[in-house]
């Protein structure tokens, strides 16, 4: 189951101080027991994650006031190392290749994980419905950095940086796996094949237009 340069339009950490010392292993504790619960195939409110984690509903509120923050904490959590992901100094094609090199095995790693949070973020929310955000911009953010090195125009840089979310994070990898059958090596190789053709695209676009 985003990442424009920067746009962590949907970070629910964004000017808030993080939480410590035992406010942070409380709120560390409903993380891991929203994500064992995903992991077993279940979609768990904020007050059940709460009270499987014996933490009352007053206090995992404070944390979690909507499942949408739970989920994007969740998510945040299972992405790891990939939020702090800058890449070299090669160009955007090589760029791209590292992190999808870096991305798809940690998303394959957690995959229970996503398809969970992204199963649950597209259900009915009876805590706040409509409610079903799922920290989108994380994607649009990487992929950003991955070709900002273009110099694309602004109204091309952000179609390329759209249509690359496409062959990027857990909802490719369900397409790849569920419908076409492919590995987790395969699956990454096919959506990065895909990434590079939009930039092949995205390049002769800008220089038929200076043209």
């Amino acid at each position: 189951m985003q990442v424009p340069v920067p746009v962590n339009d949907n970070d629910e950490s964004a000017g808030a101080v993080p939480p410590r010392g035992a406010a942070a292993r409380t709120r560390a504790l409903m993380v891991a027991t929203a994500t064992e619960m995903m992991r077993r195939g279940l979609s768990p409110s904020v007050s059940e994650v709460a009270e499987a984690a014996g933490v009352s509903r007053s206090t995992a509120y404070r944390y979690f006031p909507t499942l949408a923050d739970m989920l994007r904490a969740v998510v945040a959590e299972a992405l790891g190392p990939i939020l702090n992901w800058q890449g070299g100094d090669q160009d955007a094609r090589g760029r791209l290749a590292e992190l999808y090199a870096t991305a798809f095995p940690r998303i394959s790693e957690h995959e229970a994980t996503f398809r969970a949070a992204l199963r649950q973020s597209i259900e009915p929310n009876a805590e706040k419905p409509g409610d079903v955000t799922l920290g989108r911009g994380h994607r649009r953010d990487l992929l950003a950095r991955a070709v900002g090195s273009l110099h694309l125009p602004p109204v091309q840089a952000t179609r390329l940086v759209q249509a690359l979310s496409l062959t990027f994070g857990i909802e490719a990898l369900i397409v790849l796996k569920d419908i076409c059958g492919l590995s987790d090596r395969d699956a990454q190789d096919v959506a990065l094949w895909a990434a590079g053709a939009l930039l092949d695209a995205a390049r002769h676009e800008a220089g038929s237009a200076e043209a």
